[in-house]
């Protein structure tokens, strides 16, 4: 079988699935593709260039046989790159292995950690949680705040001073942004290639940018220019970096968190981030998601 030909069978068999909805609407969509062994590197990037999705997660079992007592093997695309964790690609991946295989838990196995992520059927959606890696925070370099400032349009009297600039992780790395008031937030904007140098040049997957509506509620965005897309209406790994984060520093967070994104974009997005006492714990992630 030619390169073309096993592309058209891998789109033929991927899943489209968007993760975070808001009931019927919104969300972030993913691709999701589930088979007995993954496709080689190339074949995968190929993949999720052709979809298009910011990311097509990519699954297989690491034993004989499927269900809920499978550990499984992922790895995560966007259309320029691979990533080492997703989000909003595991709630989707945790929808369709609950509508293949049953209610429950799934491990999984990714580059460089291992995860769960539950899946609940409900009708036409399904509520998926996922637990993050570890996570972890510093304070974010000035140099490089500067920088991300005036590539979005902003200054620092723009910034929410309770919550101070910082690099996050929870899976993957982010520069967390909190804004001090919406209207900020809502006009953030960008040139595509000029946040992918900086972006690829500080190693990081996505800036967030947050603003705190109540000490449990936000409203955040996320450009995504690392991976080749302006930006995500729901970003799982950077929720659970910035849940992380807010725990590191003392935030009142009382144990959870609301994020609303999405909603500049036409695609409001919702999830719930359960944070744990302890420091460097995972992230409990959880949102509904919906087959498109």
């Amino acid at each position: 079988m030619n390169d073309s030909a096993h592309l058209s069978t891998h789109l033929a068999n991927t899943l489209r699935i968007a993760a975070f909805s808001d009931g019927d609407e919104g969300g972030n969509p993913a691709g999701v593709w589930i088979g007995d062994a993954l496709p080689p590197s190339s074949e995968m990037q190929a993949l999720a260039h052709a979809i298009g999705f910011s990311e097509t997660a990519f699954a297989a079992p690491q034993a004989t046989g499927a269900g809920t007592g499978t550990a499984w093997r992922v790895r995560y695309f966007s259309p320029e790159s691979e990533v080492p964790f997703c989000g909003h690609a595991t709630i989707a991946l945790g929808a369709a292995l609950a509508r293949r295989f049953g209610d429950g838990r799934y491990d999984l196995a990714l580059n460089a950690a291992t995860i769960s992520v539950e899946g609940r059927v409900e009708g036409d959606r399904v509520a998926a949680s996922l637990q993050s890696p570890p996570t972890r925070s510093s304070p974010a370099p000035n140099a490089l705040v500067d920088a991300a400032l005036a590539l979005f349009g902003y200054t620092r009297a723009d910034l929410d001073e309770r919550i101070p600039p910082a690099l996050a992780h929870g899976g993957a790395d982010h520069l967390v942004l909190a804004l001090n008031s919406r209207a900020a937030l809502a006009r953030m904007a960008y040139e595509l290639d000029a946040g992918r140098r900086l972006m690829n040049e500080h190693g990081l997957v996505t800036v967030l940018f947050a603003w705190a509506e109540t000490p449990q509620l936000f409203h955040t965005r996320n450009p995504f220019a690392s991976g080749g897309v302006l930006e995500d209406p729901a970003t799982g790994a950077g929720t659970a970096a910035f849940a992380g984060y807010l725990r590191d520093i003392g935030w009142p967070h009382g144990g959870r968190i609301e994020v609303v994104q999405g909603e500049d974009m036409g695609m409001r997005s919702r999830l719930s981030a359960e944070i744990g006492p302890d420091s460097g714990g995972s992230i409990r992630v959880s949102g509904t998601a919906r087959t498109m």
